[in-house]
């Protein structure tokens, strides 16, 4: 799993965080929830932008949802 795997991101953050609200969590904790997920590696040429860090998170309110 890596950055562009934002579904399947989701699914883990609601799985592994379903105490958290995401439509509150700023950016910088969502990296770092991200990248401590198992079986997440970041992909050489496919870096964390805020663009990316916008789709896991409406993805994730998706899925709570």
């Amino acid at each position: 799993m890596h950055w562009l795997d934002v579904q399947e991101i989701a699914e883990a953050l609601v799985d592994a965080h379903p105490e958290i609200d995401p439509g509150l969590i700023a950016f910088p904790r969502l990296r770092a929830l991200v990248s401590a997920l198992p079986g997440f590696a970041e992909q050489p040429g496919h870096p964390c932008n805020e663009r990316i860090l916008e789709a896991i998170q409406q993805a994730w309110i998706d899925e709570r949802d």
